[in-house]
């Protein structure tokens, strides 16, 4: 029997089955999603495949009751364990009126939900990073017990609001963890035309922070880290710099043909350490999961998706006369 790696970090049987469903869940719905887009009935796709690992490893390691996150648009995991459902993800899929980001005015991937402390996000990448910051001012000025947790790709680690927000973070030793998920290309470019350090992390220290680069693949080791990170952030020591390498396993988005800058090898390669199958088989080698659990997670979690979409599929659209709600004032 293999080493018992997640006893060792204090998680049950139950706790890593639980992490390793969510992933399941974020990866069959991301699946679908694809198929419904190249069916013609939702608009756009930015995926999550290939980074599940890192995002509800990290998520699993923050306070569901107390912590705010303020996740980029391929966040689809860590949204997913901090409380939003499937039916909810189809429901933004489709534009739909019931979609909880925005009531279907913006773009998939767009997250944002106040009862379970998703923070909405923007557009523009990046921005989330020095709202993060500001979150966690705000809590540390009410005296409250909370750390922000936010992320980014490494493309986005190149922005002026990344700098900035890790740098007030730093100065003022703030509560905030900022993890980029860095999986190795900024749209089309990769990290070695991106970046003249080695790693993102290198940086840190630049804004008096530890840095660490880990196994982006590995959401035992991404746990550890980010708890590693809360614990700082709650003891008053500041912020802690991620980064969490994996590998993007689709096209940058549906919109995106990714055979122009990289090749079929690599993306082949890079599937053989796809985090959904490595912790599965880690999960089997600790004897924690057998073939029938495994089936029975994933009918559960494909019988999840397909009542999603159902749902979504037939739920109403936003009355045309609701497109000026929220913009200017009302009395």
């Amino acid at each position: 029997m293999a080493d018992n790696r997640h006893a060792k970090l204090g998680l049950s049987d139950d706790q890593v089955l639980e992490i390793y469903e969510t992933m399941l869940r974020a990866r069959r719905i991301d699946e679908r999603m694809w198929l419904l887009n190249r069916a013609g009935k939702i608009p756009f796709v930015i995926s999550c495949q290939g980074q599940e690992a890192a995002q509800v490893g990290a998520a699993y390691a923050l306070d569901k009751e107390k912590d705010y996150v303020l996740p980029y648009y391929r966040d689809m995991g860590v949204v997913l364990s901090f409380g939003m459902t499937a039916r909810e993800l189809m429901l933004s899929a489709f534009a739909k009126a019931e979609d909880p980001n925005s009531g279907g005015r913006q773009m998939p991937g767009h997250f944002g939900q106040k009862k379970n402390r998703i923070v909405t996000g923007s557009s523009p990448v990046t921005t989330q990073v020095p709202h993060a910051v500001g979150i966690a001012l705000a809590g540390r000025m009410d005296g409250k017990d909370l750390v922000t947790f936010t992320t980014f790709g490494e493309g986005s680690s190149n922005q002026g609001d990344f700098h900035e927000g890790a740098n007030f973070a730093g100065v003022h030793k703030l509560p905030v963890i900022f993890m980029c998920e860095n999986n190795k290309y900024a749209i089309s470019v990769p990290i070695e035309k991106q970046l003249a350090c080695e790693n993102v992390s290198d940086r840190a220290v630049g804004y008096g922070m530890p840095g660490v680069t880990i196994d982006g693949n590995d959401p035992l080791e991404v746990y550890r880290a980010v708890k590693e990170a809360a614990e700082r952030g709650r003891r008053g020591e500041g912020p802690t710099l991620i980064e969490a390498v994996s590998y993007r396993l689709t096209p940058h988005s549906s919109d995106d043909d990714d055979r122009s800058y990289r090749a079929p090898d690599e993306v082949a390669q890079a599937k053989t350490k796809d985090p959904i199958i490595t912790f599965g088989a880690y999960l089997k080698e600790t004897g924690v999961m057998d073939d029938a659990k495994e089936k029975e997670i994933n009918d559960r979690v494909m019988e999840e998706v397909n009542d999603a979409t159902d749902y979504a599929e037939n739920a109403p659209y936003a009355d045309a006369e609701h497109a000026l709600k929220y913009v200017y004032a009302e009395k």
